[in-house]
C-alpha cells in the first residue's frame, strides 16, 4: 500500500560553505555550514542562493546549493 501526499508547498533549502576541493562537493567544516534557510518556492530560494553566491565570489572554494526538499519528503 502506498501513500500519496499532495502538498502545494515546494520547499527548498539553501546552504553552503567552503569545499575541500574544487573537484568535489566535500565540505571542509560540516558543522560550520551556512544554512541560509528554507524557502517556500524555487524563485525565492534561487534569489537567496544568488545573493550568497555573489557575496562569496572572491572565495573560489565557497559554494552554495539549492536542495529540493519537497522531492525528499515524498514517501
Amino acid at each position: 500500500m502506498t501513500t500519496t501526499i499532495d502538498s502545494g508547498q515546494k520547499l527548498h533549502l539553501v546552504f553552503g560553505g567552503e569545499l575541500e576541493s574544487l573537484d568535489g562537493v566535500d565540505f571542509k567544516d560540516v558543522p560550520g555550514l551556512d544554512i541560509v534557510g528554507i524557502f517556500p518556492d524555487f524563485a525565492s530560494a534561487q534569489a537567496a542562493w544568488k545573493s550568497k553566491a555573489q557575496a562569496t565570489v572572491d572565495s573560489a572554494q565557497t559554494r552554495y546549493f539549492v536542495v529540493h526538499l519537497h522531492s525528499l519528503l515524498a514517501p
